[in-house]
């Protein structure tokens, strides 16, 4: 669980599978409300951890491409299950609140 611990690692895993390899800026701009100092944070645990891939280019201005591992593919894999649980649960809390929100005929 500490490798997905987090608001926005399984956003970023999810930006990165996609939409492929990302530069710092177009993933900043996937994930709105993320801070720099928070999206930095986790791209380098997440490189830690061996999910992301960081390639630098020396070039001027420098350049800085993100892009999944096979290990956080596989990992974007297991999570699919969860996310079909939660667009499920999101479903049926939906659907109770229309039914209770609605007054009677």
């Amino acid at each position: 669980m500490d490798v997905v611990a987090g608001k926005w690692k399984s956003l970023i895993l999810w930006e990165l599978h996609h939409h492929g390899t990302r530069r710092f800026a177009e993933l900043r701009r996937g994930l709105p409300g993320v801070s720099e100092k928070m999206l930095i944070q986790h791209l380098r645990e997440m490189e830690e951890d061996g999910l992301v891939h960081r390639e630098v280019y020396r070039e001027v201005p420098p350049k800085v491409e993100y892009s999944l591992t096979e290990h956080g593919v596989s990992l974007n894999a297991a999570l699919a299950s969860l996310g079909t649980w939660g667009t499920e649960r999101i479903r049926r809390i939906g659907a109770e609140k229309v039914s209770t929100d609605v007054a009677p005929t």
